[in-house]
């Protein structure tokens, strides 16, 4: 006979289960094996069971479930297995062998591992235990706070276990497997820090540098946002081994590193999402692999290489040693990327082997926008001014801001071969921005410089960065700026180093201050839009129904995230035509909804616009939003909104700077339909005037 609480309650003798009834009745059962061979008091199981007040006749209850278990016990044999339900005055006792018990089994088979000094034995030893587990702990028990909180401790019994199976591998040198068996657990309790820990460095160990820093910042932003708090010491320490092992050429070794395998921060390896979808179709910090362009080419690729060299494609650039440029790969000015060319980048950074490669992964299905690469490379690689360029790809959200900068970013990472930094700012996120420092000191430990030498004042750390990158060629990628004074202590000096900053806002005062270029990112026609679709779906599914193409793209205002949202709905449901989904997002009460994929959507990304708007500002824009075509000029704008001519005048000007509004011609201003449908929800349910955020719409 064996009891069984690493899942649903049961009791199996043989082959066959046995009836226990109700779920108090289970309930009892699971007390009572929670503490074998112990008294446990009718009170007891009378507050366990009833998480209210619990009836009258609840003494009564309990003993007839505890009868009925007897009787049930007693049917299948128990007396043979020295099994005995006894009764002790106003208190039960199941009186049997523990290792009848699988959470007993569990933890003696826990216990006898030892990850760390026997990682052989361990390995199945674990193995074996987890092997116990049939699904959540207790499940099938009333739902009251003593089995929520038993529940919740052979979860934790059951994830250090897990840990501790991800250690054993990592000690084999097996890290594929540790990286395999931690991901999952992982990914359904992204707030546990060891667990992630364990995670980072098996993915470090496989070659996986970037996913495991994605996972850090990932975590970290969790752990902000849900519980106001900074990495602990564990998390905080892999991913500082891991920034000194990638400088100093650590990681994977005898295999070449897997393809794609370069990622910033945001989402994990596997596809699993990260918090906030920032530049069109790909969160802050470009991790998840749908950002798009538009429509026109599959390599996006509209500009050549700096050097006029042929360039390796897109994945491979980020994927294999070669044309990552790691150590022993020629760089395209004939030096050895593996260190400084040219005795570059000593500078007292304490680095000795291959260069950062921080940048994201490519984004998938990245078509066309051939304009704004080419744009991008004429303001990038412009060596005439003797300065450091600087360029700013800005947009409206969701229209691929991060995927037309990080592809440009991979199609000319040999063009820098003292390697690639890239920060997400989180200017346009749910938590606040990221504060200069902290992204000033992930670049200096990238860069080599120990911990200790990590200056904790932003002005220092700035300056120690412009010290070492001065005579590097260096490219840097920030990406989801808010304000100019977010970027600018970040911006190297040095005239080798490049770098791109995308945001909502058009960062008027980078240009005025800093002579940054700006690169404008548009909606998506309809060809490109289509084309897009037919990425995601098939040309097939698109060509049977291209008039429904049409008006997909449409309705999702040419937006490569919305139509990114659309193809995932299709996706879902392969039997569904164009047309169904078209049909289905007429409806305005349904669109924003509808053009949701999980934790990314555009009613997201508008919401992290509108957030950084003052009340004011954020009221004119609700007021806009009741206009009947989405078209107006600055008088109807100022009848609309109950403001005078000149504080309209402002407003328009700083929500035509955030993008949530275009100035067509001079006085002729357009609101997106998406843009309006948003707002007009946002007053349905704040009231009106209540929709404003906490920024100065700055």
């Amino acid at each position: 006979m064996e009891f069984s609480l690493l899942g649903p309650i049961s009791v199996t003798t043989g082959s066959a289960e046995l009836s226990l009834g109700p779920a108090k009745r289970r309930s009892v059962l699971a007390l009572l094996l929670l503490q074998p061979n112990t008294t446990v008091p009718l009170e007891q199981l009378i507050d366990s069971l009833w998480e209210d007040e619990p009836p009258e006749h609840a003494r009564t209850v309990v003993q007839g479930h505890v009868s009925r278990l007897r009787a049930t016990l007693a049917e299948g044999g128990a007396e043979a297995y020295g099994i005995e339900l006894a009764t002790h005055g106003s208190a039960y006792l199941l009186r049997l062998p523990e290792e009848l018990i699988d959470a007993h089994r569990f933890g003696e088979l826990v216990a006898l591992a030892r990850p760390e000094a026997a990682p052989a034995d361990a390995v199945p030893l674990l193995r074996e235990a987890l092997g116990l587990w049939r699904g959540p702990a207790l499940t099938g028990t009333v739902t009251s706070p003593p089995f929520a909180a038993a529940a919740h401790a052979l979860e934790e019994r059951r994830l250090t276990a897990v840990e501790a199976l991800g250690r054993a591998h990592g000690a084999l040198g097996e890290h594929e497997q540790a990286a395999a068996i931690l991901y999952s657990a992982a990914v359904n309790h992204p707030l546990r820090e060891g667990l992630i820990a364990g995670l980072m460095r098996a993915l470090f160990h496989t070659g996986r540098q970037s996913d495991a820093l994605e996972w850090f910042h990932r975590t970290r932003r969790l752990l902000n946002e849900e519980l106001g708090v900074d990495p602990g010491e564990r998390l905080r320490g892999a991913y500082e081994d891991i920034l000194r092992a990638e400088a100093a050429g650590g990681g994977r070794t005898g295999a070449a590193r897997p393809a794609g395998g370069a990622r910033g921060t945001g989402g994990a390896s596997g596809g699993t999402p990260s918090s906030g979808a920032s530049s069109g179709g790909t969160p802050s910090g470009g991790s998840r692999s749908g950002a798009s362009g538009d429509g026109r080419s599959a390599t996006g690729s509209g500009a050549r290489p700096v050097d006029g060299t042929a360039q390796a494609p897109v994945q491979e650039s980020a994927g294999s040693d070669e044309a990552r440029g790691d150590a022993g790969a020629a760089g395209t000015d004939g030096t050895r990327q593996g260190a400084p060319a040219g005795g570059r980048g000593g500078s007292g950074s304490g680095r000795a082997g291959a260069p950062p490669r921080l940048l994201p992964r490519p984004p998938a299905r990245f078509l066309g926008r051939e304009d704004q690469l080419a744009a991008l490379t004429n303001v990038l690689t412009d060596g005439t001014t003797g300065e450091s360029p600087l360029a700013v790809v800005a947009g409206p959200a969701g229209v691929g801001k991060t995927a037309c900068a990080v592809q440009w970013a991979h199609l000319y990472a040999g063009s820098f071969p003292d390697g690639q930094l890239f920060a997400d700012l989180r200017g346009f996120g749910e938590g606040d921005e990221a504060p200069p420092a902290e992204i000033l000191g992930d670049f200096l430990l990238a860069l080599g410089t120990p911990p200790e030498r990590v200056p904790s004042s932003a002005q220092a750390a700035s300056a120690l960065f412009r010290s070492l990158v001065a005579e590097r060629r260096l490219l840097v990628v920030l990406d989801n700026a808010r304000s100019s004074a977010q970027v600018r202590p970040l911006l190297p000096g040095g005239p080798h180093c490049a770098t791109v900053v995308t945001s909502r806002s058009r960062l008027d005062g980078l240009v005025a201050t800093d002579c940054a270029r700006p690169v404008g990112i548009q909606t998506l026609g309809h060809e490109e839009g289509a084309a897009l679709l037919g990425a995601m779906l098939g040309p097939d599914r698109v060509a049977e129904d291209p008039a429904a193409a049409r008006e997909l793209v449409d309705l999702c205002d040419g937006l490569p995230l919305a139509l990114r949202a659309a193809a995932a709905q299709l996706t879902a449901r392969p039997r569904w035509r164009l047309a169904r989904l078209a049909a289905a997002l007429r409806d305005e009460r349904r669109r924003l909804a509808l053009l949701s994929a999980e934790d990314t959507g555009i009613a997201a990304a508008l919401r992290m616009s509108v957030a950084r708007l003052s009340a004011d500002d954020a009221r004119l824009l609700s007021a806009l939003a009741t206009s009947a075509d989405g078209h107006l000029n600055a008088s109807l704008a100022a009848a609309l909104a109950g403001y005078d001519p000149e504080r309209t005048q402002d407003g328009l000007d700083r929500l035509t700077e955030m993008h949530l509004v275009d100035e067509e011609a001079t006085d002729v201003y357009t609101i997106s339909t998406l843009t309006q449908l948003f707002a007009r929800d946002e007053r349905g349910e704040g009231g009106e005037g209540d929709t404003g955020g906490t920024g100065d719409g700055s």
